[in-house]
């Protein structure tokens, strides 16, 4: 393969940077587009298609590129590059512009003071070592421990404490409250609200961050503080419920582009406005027959003859004369005593 490749002439291998075209293509360097306006060659598109197309594609290209190295260049950080113009063609966007990042604390602070990056150098010269150190970097841990292979105890500390593993500690400690730091200052510029769990300070925490480390607290436990006794005076926090244990978190759904989210109102709609009613048919001959036994058995019963008058329990006592019954109050009878 390779004395293939060497057996090529330059003059095959690499096409030059010239291409006559009949009708000079119309260009838009502000959005890199080249509009060609020639006629294919049918001959050449019948007899082999995909050459055709991706010379066709590279010949395009390769105008392009010249007239884009044709615009004053300039160098920028150990960089050629060239300012593009102003573009002509509109382009649609589906998703907004994205927006420039926030600047940090210490980026504000060089803004209003004036102060401007300096590149530094890569090496240093350590006075002690007598030689060039790198600024970081495994080399600068290894000169690091050349220089300082001997540590003096200080006067009030423990004779027996190892110094060494002492300083490492404390290393990690600077290295673990500069990552915190960094996180903080990232949830800041996406206006994040970070609770103060598990490094609560009485003066610098506020009433509202001690009470969702106690609920915090107690959610954390096997039964996710269900048997847990409420303090007296105990409010529950409010607003916590991301970061509390077991909460169940929902899940975003990644952004679809837009013609699957026409797609799917489209199928959306064709399904509700499609929608038959479903007619379960043995309910209906149940009901069916229901109805027509219910029918049949009304115009089978008997009619039921009119109550007689003298019914047990109302039957009434006759009346005397003047309408009055007898035996009664003012009726003419002798009188008791």
């Amino acid at each position: 393969m390779d004395e293939l490749i060497n057996s090529i002439s330059p003059s095959e291998k690499y096409k030059p940077i010239t291409v006559n075209k009949l009708i000079d293509l119309n260009y838009d360097l502000g959005t890199l587009l080249a509009e060609d306006t020639n006629d294919f060659d049918t001959n050449c598109l019948s007899r082999n298609k995909n050459d055709y197309l991706l010379n066709l594609a590279r010949d395009n290209t390769q105008l392009l590129l010249n007239q884009v190295w044709g615009l004053p260049t300039e160098r920028v950080e150990e960089a050629i590059v060239v300012r593009l113009p102003v573009q002509k063609t509109l382009l649609p966007r589906m998703k907004p512009i994205p927006k420039p990042r926030p600047l940090t604390k210490w980026e504000q602070f060089a803004k209003v003071k004036g102060i401007q990056k300096k590149k530094k150098a890569k090496l240093s010269w350590d006075e002690q070592l007598k030689k060039w150190v790198p600024l970081y970097g495994f080399k600068k841990s290894q000169a690091e421990k050349e220089k300082n292979w001997v540590l003096e105890v200080p006067e009030n500390a423990d004779p027996m404490e190892d110094q060494f593993e002492k300083k490492n500690f404390a290393k990690g400690e600077r290295v673990a409250k500069n990552e915190l730091q960094r996180l903080r200052n990232i949830a800041k510029a996406k206006k994040v609200q970070v609770p103060r769990v598990g490094i609560t300070n009485s003066e610098v925490s506020t009433a509202k961050d001690l009470q969702a480390a106690v609920t915090v607290a107690k959610a954390s436990t096997a039964s996710l503080g269900k048997f847990q006794k409420d303090l007296p005076k105990e409010k529950e926090a409010k607003g916590i419920s991301a970061i509390l244990p077991g909460a169940s978190r929902k899940r975003k759904q990644p952004p679809v582009s837009g013609d699957t989210e026409k797609t799917e109102n489209l199928a959306i709609v064709d399904s509700i406005l499609n929608k038959r009613p479903k007619l379960n048919i043995e309910k209906a001959v149940a009901r069916h027959i229901s109805n027509d036994q219910v029918g049949s058995s009304h115009q089978d019963r008997p009619r039921s003859s009119k109550k007689s008058n003298n019914v047990k329990g109302n039957s009434k006592k006759p009346k005397g004369k003047g309408g009055q019954r007898k035996g009664g109050k003012n009726a003419g009878g002798r009188k008791r005593r």
